[in-house]
């Protein structure tokens, strides 16, 4: 399963609802506090429920839905890629798509609400039957679903709730009314539906480049922690398990059973009053067994005592190998990686090798990779369908980028747009672009000039005017030139807007 859609509202600084699209490599862009971390924490929160790295406190309701009395959180996830076989009861087998729990797109959709940053409540978002002669029909139980069966209706097996059912919305399917409503799962009828459902949710981590520098950092134990839930998704290798657990459980029902013989020799009504307890193999933690791994220096100095690029070289090259590892493998679980600003503290050439790492996973079977960066030159390795541009205007927006989409397709304009970025570089483009598509005469046309001392061949020296975007793109191609004065970054950051209104201008 892979996500598909993030739906988020009233989560710190997302007011209003937000639907955020995803691909298998999402890397989000844009200025600082603006909402970047926001989205891979909450993932955290849906995923993790406050077990992972980030808890939910009454300071996430976003400010101003609290003044106007709203203090529900809502994080719903769409995933895509669905197994085969979905069931929500294991003693009594049926699908979600049987049930009527997919979306209209034949999707599934949970939706978790947090009243005033508490519990979650989870809910399926589903085209569902309303008519009131067939709806509901998840929350009844056995007496009261048979009730609405009729001698007109074909049920195959009346003792199983998912046959009745689907006898009865059969016995409608014209006139079932399709909406799309939430469901609440603790209110149907079938025994832990959320708990059948999270099996098959994909595993996420979320690893973050701000962490605090102690025993109990997770930045490296993490990634060892990540690999043993990774490992133990393996169905052979969890009956292999299982099957020890069950033999160990055997044995120690054996020396239970004898001890409480050998007591019912001398007292009887104490050993009649007693009963041993041995957890069943289905509820051993396996993950806890090994909760203890990590990775240590010299002189078993733990790594997160060493420098933060040190910690995050490790980290990195762990997606490295992740990448090589999942690239060579089969029937690997699902997994989502979710990494703030993994360009901190790292070499240019190691955030290279990063990127590609990253790149690859995301091209892994059953693997998403989630980014958020502060750096331009991160963007500029990357492709514009990996880009999701944060803007906050009037209300906040994440859109992907698309490069018909924008006034001046280069990903120096993605920077410009997320960070406010202006370079040489990018005003060299822009200046190239309108000199190529031949309208520089038109976009000169009245603007104001100043003095550029130009040298000849000859070594004499010659006095012109220039518009500020050419005396800025002669000074760029010809810093030999010392005779004039530098451009300030204000006549480079006035020249890169007047040429990016003119080129949208010229769109139109």
């Amino acid at each position: 399963m892979k996500i598909e859609k993030l739906i988020l509202s009233n989560f710190r600084s997302y007011s209003e609802e937000i639907s955020i699209d995803f691909n298998d490599l999402n890397v989000f862009v844009g200025k600082n506090d603006i909402g970047k971390s926001t989205i891979l924490e909450a993932l955290d929160i849906f995923f993790n429920e406050g077990k992972g790295i980030i808890k939910m406190d009454k300071d996430d309701v976003n400010k101003k839905a609290k003044e106007d009395g709203n203090t529900e959180i809502n994080i719903g996830v769409v995933f895509g890629d669905l197994p085969a076989e979905l069931t929500i009861d294991a003693t009594n087998p049926t699908r979600l798509e049987d049930e009527y729990l997919l979306n209209s797109d034949g999707k599934l959709t949970i939706l978790k609400k947090y009243s005033n940053a508490g519990k979650e409540k989870v809910y399926v978002k589903a085209y569902h039957p309303t008519n009131t002669a067939c709806s509901e029909l998840l929350l009844k139980k056995q007496a009261d679903l048979k009730k609405l069966l009729t001698n007109e209706m074909v049920c195959e097996d009346k003792t199983k709730n998912s046959e009745i059912r689907k006898a009865i919305w059969g016995f409608h399917s014209e006139n079932l009314e399709l909406e799309d409503i939430d469901i609440e799962l603790a209110k149907i009828d079938a025994k832990n539906t959320w708990d059948q459902l999270k099996t098959y949710l994909p595993l996420y981590s979320l690893f973050q480049s701000d962490r605090k520098n102690s025993d109990g950092d997770s930045e490296i134990q993490n990634p060892m922690k990540l690999a043993v839930q990774e490992i133990l998704k393996d169905q052979k290798l969890m009956d292999s398990l299982n099957q020890v657990a069950a033999e160990v459980e055997t044995k120690l029902k054996e020396v239970a059973d004898q001890t409480l013989e050998k007591l019912n020799e001398m007292n009887p009504d104490i050993a009649n009053s007693l009963t041993p307890v041995i957890p069943s193999p289905e509820s051993l933690k396996w993950v806890d067994v090994f909760k203890s791994v990590s990775i240590t220096g010299d002189e078993d100095i733990p790594i997160n005592k060493r420098g933060s690029g040190v910690k995050r070289l490790i980290l990195l090259n762990f997606f490295r190998a992740e990448a090589e590892r999942r690239k060579n493998e089969n029937n690997v679980p699902d997994i989502i990686y979710a990494i703030e600003e993994p360009e901190t503290s790292q070499h240019p050439s190691h955030q290279r090798k990063l990127i590609e790492a990253f790149v690859e996973l995301s091209e892994s079977d059953n693997t998403q990779v989630l980014l958020t960066t502060h750096s331009p030159s991160v963007v500029k390795m990357l492709q514009f369908e990996h880009l999701k541009l944060i803007k906050s205007e009037q209300l906040k927006e994440v859109v992907s980028v698309e490069q018909n989409e924008l006034p001046y397709p280069s990903l120096n304009e993605v920077n410009f747009l997320a960070f406010g970025e202006s370079n040489d570089e990018y005003h060299n483009e822009l200046y190239g672009f309108i000199e190529s598509e031949e309208v520089l005469t038109d976009y000169k046309d009245g603007k104001d000039t100043i003095e550029y001392i130009k040298i000849r061949r000859n070594g004499e020296l010659m006095s012109e005017q220039k518009i500020v975007s050419e005396y800025i793109r002669h000074q760029i191609h010809h810093p030999e030139n010392t005779h004039n004065a530098r451009f300030t970054d204000d006549q480079l950051q006035t020249s890169i807007n007047d040429m990016r209104v003119f080129i949208e201008a010229q769109a139109l």
